[in-house]
């Protein structure tokens, strides 16, 4: 078995690589041939909700245009199609459509699945030489997040951009603000605690076939990952952000008193342990009807504390304040952000990809939470990385 500090030496080069890459930069008109201002060809995988909204909001840059789509239901496919005035013969469906829609020729896709396709599509689409987009979490999974932080790696060796969709992260308050933090000016880390409390997400519903039950994804560990990895994800990239740090182990619980359909939990409580003895505690509670949705980051220092909402304010305390702000539709404002940082890193030519590594990295402490919860006990990340646990995807009774 390898142990402690070599152990967490294997993971940080197997997930945080490439974090500090360098920009490579290209002539822009080698981007697929394109001029720096030209059009961007993209491939849809995932026409539901989420997937038909930023749709609408690729297209509205007017620097972008679907030319395939795919989905495994067709209703979903036929729809978006029209709305992005795609091809017939370009509309995919089953679950290998997405491959036969990169075999055709686009420049790019946007990944809007359920999580725990995501590490599969988007591998595939590198090994294809296309950009990718991908929402949020990026896997279920530790092996899923191996996955990705391989993929978000080969992306860059092979000049290709890979992003991944964190608003918060895009967004200029949230910047400033962490990026002060990061400065010192909040002094000293001493103790950060973070919390997702949702009114929706209620008790869901049956599922009593395959396509029911993917349609109906969120309630699904194997689909969704739980709503610590799903959802909540949210609040703890925002933590793992502030205090840029593995956590070294986590102590959870949490339970299922309010859902009625699926096997996901409905509220989790943990305590993470990070370097230097920082501790950072979480609860996430949802389907509580008249509570306040929040997505809810403090961390308090010796000089200060900085307060997070990604549907409120942003704001430094202390020694040397900064007022901040009021976020402003967080969840299209940043979506929108980094839209556009996707086109001008493909127009650049600039496969930096530094949204990758965070992004696997909050994943992971998710994953962590979730394993410490569901053995209503204490897991630490060696243990977690070493274990490298995967969840069985069943797409048993649904088309190939």
């Amino acid at each position: 078995m390898v142990e402690g500090k070599k152990a967490r030496e294997i993971a940080r080069r197997d997930f945080v690589a490439g974090a500090a890459a360098s920009i490579t930069v290209a002539s822009p008109a080698l981007v697929f041939g394109s001029a720096a201002n030209s059009t961007i060809e993209l491939g849809l995988i995932g026409c539901g909700g989420r997937g038909t909204w930023i749709a609408e909001l690729f297209l509205k840059t007017g620097k972008c245009r679907f030319v395939a789509c795919a989905d495994y239901f067709a209703d979903r496919v036929q729809s978006l199609g029209g709305k992005c005035k795609i091809g017939p013969a370009r509309r995919y469906t089953s679950l290998s459509g997405y491959k036969r829609l990169l075999d055709g020729k686009l420049d790019a896709v946007v990944i809007e699945t359920p999580p725990a396709f995501h590490p599969e599509q988007a591998a595939a689409a590198v090994d294809a030489g296309r950009h990718v987009f991908v929402a949020k979490p990026i896997a279920v999974d530790v092996p899923g997040c191996r996955l990705i932080a391989r993929s978000g790696r080969q992306a860059t060796e092979k000049k290709l951009v890979f992003l991944v969709d964190f608003q918060t992260r895009a967004d200029p308050l949230y910047r400033d603000a962490v990026g002060r933090v990061h400065r010192g000016d909040i002094g000293r880390l001493v103790y950060a605690e973070a919390n997702y409390p949702w009114s929706g997400g209620g008790p869901g519903a049956p599922a009593p076939t395959p396509e029911s039950r993917l349609r109906n994804w969120y309630q699904w560990l194997d689909i969704c990952g739980d709503v610590i990895v799903e959802q909540d994800i949210h609040a703890l990239d925002v933590a793992t952000w502030i205090l840029n740090a593995d956590p070294v182990r986590a102590a959870g619980t949490g339970g299922r008193k309010i859902r009625v359909h699926g096997n996901i939990w409905d509220h989790f409580s943990v305590t993470y342990e990070f370097p230097g003895d920082l501790l950072l505690t979480f609860s996430s509670i949802k389907a509580i009807p008249g509570v306040r949705d929040e997505i809810r980051c403090k961390v308090f220092g010796t000089g200060g504390m900085i307060d997070t909402d990604y549907f409120g304010e942003v704001t430094v305390r202390g020694t040397k304040p900064f007022e901040g702000g009021k976020t402003q539709n967080l969840y299209s404002s940043g979506t929108a952000a980094n839209i556009e940082e996707f086109h001008r890193a493909i127009a650049a030519s600039d496969s930096a990809n530094s949204t990758v590594a965070p992004s696997v990295r909050s994943n992971l402490t998710s994953i962590l939470g979730r394993t410490a919860a569901y053995k209503h006990g204490t897991v630490t990340w060696d243990e977690m990385i070493q274990a490298n646990e995967k969840i069985d995807l069943d797409l048993r009774g649904l088309k190939g």
